[in-house]
């Protein structure tokens, strides 16, 4: 009888042992790589930066996989919509338009624009670069605002394909200013003190967040990115993020999680 009861635990440990291991779910996650300090390539061509790092720490916070594949600003939409990625995050800023063709993650980084130009050139506000020369992203928010003040079809508006191409032409002097966001801008400068840029807030910048960005009606996605947001920001491993890249002196933003 006790020989019996051995062999029958044997075999079912054996069961135990060879059954098939639980396999997390991966997700592909679309990133532009040239917007530091968010997303940018190492010189190993490793992919790094605060959103990879951050979505790193969502995803093990939850219990998935991620997968970041390099994907240009002027594909990262699509990419998205026809379901080759089934995340974006990007430095996205969350705006009526966007969340009319996708889904977004609850807010997870605080911006606003920001005025960035030669320091021969000085400037109060938006409206002092009229007849000036102006960097922007494509159809980014530095686009809609230099568009809305200057008419989309201006010659001084000259647009790019990322924010580096961008701030290269103000570094080159082809430009005299640019407009993005205050995290990237003051990554920038503080990486080139010897430039002496200036940097201005058009009063009428308003707050901004950035969202992940997720194929519209997926709510499984979403669950997963919301969930690992929030156990995050409560254990403090978004703050540890956040210092790492924007310096230990840098306050969290106040992020509306609920």
């Amino acid at each position: 009888m006790k020989r019996r009861f051995l062999l029958a635990a044997a075999a079912a440990a054996a069961m135990i042992t060879t059954a098939p291991a639980f396999a997390a779910t991966t997700y592909t996650v679309g990133t532009g790589a040239t917007y530091r300090p968010f997303e940018f390539q190492s010189p190993t061509k490793e992919i790094i930066g605060f959103d990879i790092d951050l979505m790193k720490e969502i995803a093990k916070a939850q219990g998935f996989n991620v997968k970041f594949v390099n994907t240009t600003w002027g594909v990262i939409f699509e990419s998205l919509k026809n379901g080759d990625r089934d995340i974006i995050m990007s430095g996205i800023t969350i705006t009526p338009q966007r969340s009319a063709t996708i889904d977004f993650s609850l807010p997870y980084f605080k911006a606003h624009q920001l005025i960035m130009t030669q320091k021969n050139v000085k400037v109060k506000n938006l409206a002092d670069l009229k007849g000036k020369k102006v960097a922007v992203v494509a159809n980014s928010a530095g686009d809609i605002a230099a568009s809305k003040a200057f008419g989309k079809a201006s010659p001084n508006i000259k647009r790019f394909d990322s924010t580096p191409l961008a701030l290269e032409e103000l570094n080159a002097g082809g430009v005299d200013a640019a407009i993005g966001d205050v995290g990237v801008f003051a990554y920038y400068a503080q990486q080139n003190p010897e430039k002496h840029f200036n940097m201005v807030r058009d009063p009428g910048f308003e707050e901004q967040y950035f969202g992940i960005g997720i194929r519209k009606g997926n709510k499984k996605v979403k669950d997963d990115v919301d969930a690992g947001l929030r156990k995050v920001i409560k254990s403090g491993a978004y703050a540890k993020v956040y210092h790492k890249w924007f310096g230990a002196q840098s306050p969290v933003p106040q992020l509306p999680i609920k």
